[in-house]
């Protein structure tokens, strides 16, 4: 059977958060003694270290050099999908209950690893240690999930009726062959090691890119499954987009992509990848997710929804809440408590204990920020809490900012239509619910949304009609995050996703297979 990780709930329900805590501080400082190494890429079951190199940064604290990556050229990319592509015959022979082992396997180390790999990543993208660990849990729940529903469907192989005995039939679902694998900074554990997973599980080969803000997390993944597996089943490759990913795209010798960032980059990585054969391309593409408070609505639970949701990592998750519409009637009550709790976030180093709010990723997100703000005031918005960049004392050297929350925003303003990934929330007013709905949906993406009212009607025409494909009501905990594997897959409708499948979920895996029919006849 399959069960969620799920660290801190079980350190919250058994009153083991001390021990929590304390885990997470031995594993911080174990961290900060192995700083500023150099990494390799690996091609063919090789790891190799090249000559052209770039330095990994932590975005809380620009002078501490976490590691050295190769930058990979065309060249090693395409001697990766070679390495693939040779692989591929073997292991796609081997059984479903051997891959889902290996990946049990490697959930398992990755269990007894989890505080050491939850306080790296804190340093690598800037995540609380909460949100860290929740990063590493979802990884676990994605290769041992994934190989949970290899082993209750059989392999995906079954037989089928035929009204004709002398014909026996069956279907086989069947892999690929070779999967790039685009990851993004955000989730750089949990995301790329769940899309990697669902390209190897299935029994076809990868090469997999992580951002080039975040390597060292999907390395160590990449590094522990490599040697379970067929040599090349498995290549990872560091380096600009342009090169790595690029390359990746445009070979005629990929036969599927899985892609998680941006809609811009995805909608132009899946229009050259398809231009001229069909093939598979599974993105992911972000959202400006929508929250809805109707009068009847517990604001105490609401405001705290809220605050979680778009907030939580700076606002910089594919789900994060970054459009209110709350009922006039309850506006001003609702935004006064939203942005009294929004001025006590503590924002800080966020391997530290109580912070809520690390840094944001980079320079640019830095120069988005404030081309935010800056657009909202000079188009008439009312900035009420926030707006300004953090450098004073130990936050001098990141990129921090605080929490911002606009309203009076004129209507359809870009700022309520353009994923921005930063903690940066409108909030806007409406008479009617199903006005309020309208709105919601009044956007390209769909990916998240949430809802926070006591009217049952009201709860039951949200769902019926809201256009998100993960949807919560009165969720105190995140009004639009914190999706769990297995209970809650997580997917995109509209320009938020091209699949219409969910990631943990028990349709995930169908994606990186194409069915063969089969039949004997006597």
């Amino acid at each position: 059977m399959f069960e969620n990780e799920y660290t801190w709930g079980k350190a919250v329900a058994s009153n083991a958060t001390k021990e929590f805590d304390e885990k997470f501080e031995k594993a911080v400082e174990e961290i900060k003694k192995d700083l500023g190494k150099d990494y390799p890429i690996i091609i063919n079951g090789k790891e190799l270290f090249l000559d052209e190199k770039f330095e990994v940064k932590s975005p809380s604290d620009t002078r501490i050099i976490l590691a050295r990556f190769p930058s990979a050229t065309k060249e090693d990319t395409s001697s990766a999908i070679n390495s693939a592509k040779e692989a591929f015959p073997k292991w796609s022979r081997i059984s479903y209950q051997q891959r889902a082992k290996i990946f049990k396997d490697c959930a398992d180390e990755f269990s007894k690893q989890k505080f050491h790999l939850a306080a790296l990543m804190s340093f690598e993208n800037g995540k609380n240690r909460l949100e860290a660990m929740g990063d590493i849990d979802e990884a676990i729940d994605f290769m041992r999930f994934y190989a949970y529903q290899l082993e209750i469907n059989n392999g995906f192989s079954k037989e089928t009726k035929h009204p004709n005995p002398k014909e026996k039939t069956r279907t086989a679902l069947k892999p690929y062959g070779v999967w790039g694998v685009i990851a993004p900074f955000n989730f750089p554990s949990a995301i790329a090691i769940g899309m990697t997973t669902g390209a190897l599980i299935t029994g076809n080969a990868a090469v997999l890119k992580p951002a080039s803000d975040t390597p060292i997390s999907s390395f160590k993944f990449a590094q522990t499954i490599y040697k379970k597996l067929p040599t090349g089943a498995i290549n990872f490759l560091t380096g600009a987009g342009s090169v790595v990913g690029k390359t990746l795209i445009e070979s005629p010798l990929v036969d599927g992509i899985v892609f998680t960032g941006s809609r811009n980059v995805g909608m132009s990585g899946f229009k050259k990848f398809t231009e001229k054969v069909a093939k598979p391309f599974i993105a992911e593409m972000g959202g400006k997710n929508p929250v809805i408070v109707t009068d009847s609505a517990d604001l105490e639970k609401a405001t705290d929804g809220v605050l979680r949701a778009a907030f939580g990592y700076g606002g910089q998750k594919c789900s994060a809440c970054s459009r209110v519409y709350v009922q006039k009637k309850v506006a001003d009550e609702f935004t006064k408590k939203l942005v009294e709790k929004t001025k006590t976030i503590k924002v800080g180093l966020p391997w530290k204990k109580d912070v809520f709010l690390g840094p944001i990723i980079n320079e640019s997100a830095l120069e988005k920020f404030q081309e935010a703000v800056a657009h909202a005031q000079k188009d008439g918005g009312q900035i009420l809490a926030g707006g300004s960049i953090l450098k004073s004392g130990e936050l001098e050297h990141g990129y921090y900012v605080e929490p911002t929350i606009v309203t009076r925003l004129p209507k359809n303003h870009r700022l309520l239509k353009e994923e921005l990934f930063l903690p940066f929330l409108c909030i806007e007013s409406y008479e009617d619910y199903d006005e309020a709905i309208k709105l919601a949906n009044d956007i390209e993406y769909g990916l998240t949304a949430g809802v926070f009212s006591e009217n049952k009607e009201q709860l039951e025409k949200f769902f019926d009609n809201i256009e998100a494909g993960v949807v919560y009501a009165n969720r105190a905990s995140s009004a639009t995050t914190g999706a769990l594997v297995g209970s809650q897959p997580f997917v995109g409708w509209k320009d938020s996703g091209s699949s219409g499948k969910g990631a943990g979920g028990e349709r995930y895996l169908l994606q990186f297979l194409r069915e063969q029919t089969q039949t004997r006849c006597d």
